[in-house]
Formats: C-alpha cells, structure tokens, sequence
C-alpha cells in the first residue's frame, strides 16, 4: 500500500520522487520544508540509510547535526525522527499539546535509550506542525 523506493541501484531524480509521493503529498512536502527552513538553515541529503527495507529518502540536518529523515512512499511520506531522554521529558511534559495520532506515533516508538525512533506518515498540515514541534524538540530552532 505504502511501498518505497527501494532499489538502492537506482538513484531517483527529484521528478520520479515527487512522482512517486504523489500530487498532494507534493505540497505537504513543501511545506514541511518550508518550515523546517523557518526554524533552522537545513541541509537535505539524498540517502539510502539503514539497510534495504528504508528505500531512498531524505535527510535533513543542521550543519552537522541531523534533524530527521523523510522517506518516499507510493503516494506518500514517512518522517522519522530520533528523540532522546530529554526530548522524551520534553513530550511527555506537554503531551496534551499533540494530535492524536502524535501521542500514539510517541507510544509506539522505536525504543532507543530513554527516546526512541518516532516513525510518522504525514497526510496533513496539522501533522506536519506537529512533527515540525518534535523537530524543535530534538533540535532547538535558530531562527
């Protein structure tokens, strides 16, 4: 249903990417990266990260710092973002805040030390704010 770009022997060009995740997600795309922009001077990085079942995707980061990564599906996305423990206290402290779907994408992390791995499908704006919070929760927004 959500399949990825997972032919690690064939770079995508950004026509087949925005193909692939289709029209809509296109604009959520853009805004995500809108936003990310607002907050901090980013650089995105065309990767095939963490084996053969991820695919191809994007990773944003602050200078040397990453933020998160953004994978390609059919007709979609999928952000994944690391969380420590402080960032774990950070969420937990202002849960109330999240979308529902937030709170039950945080519930079911990855674990990873006191954080863990966050794994969001985005499918509208109001998503989109809310990963945007927990991107400013791992990386504090310098602009």
């Amino acid at each position: 249903m959500y399949e990825r770009m997972l032919d690690k022997a064939k770079i995508p060009t950004e026509d087949e990417i925005l193909n692939y995740i289709g029209k809509d997600k296109v604009e959520l795309l853009k805004y995500f990266e809108t936003s990310l922009n607002l907050r901090y001077d980013i650089t995105k990085e065309l990767k095939f990260p963490f084996g053969n079942n991820y695919g191809w995707g994007y990773k944003y980061s602050k200078k040397t710092t990453h933020i998160c990564y953004l994978f390609f599906e059919k007709n979609s996305f999928t952000v994944l973002i690391q969380i420590n423990g402080k960032g774990r206290e950070k969420i937990e402290q202002d849960i109330d805040k999240y979308l529902p779907k937030t709170i039950e994408a945080w519930q079911n992390r990855y674990p990873c030390s006191e954080g863990g791995w966050v794994y969001y499908r985005v499918f509208s704006k109001d998503e989109v704010d809310d990963v945007i919070k927990l991107t400013e929760i791992k990386v504090k927004p310098q602009k």
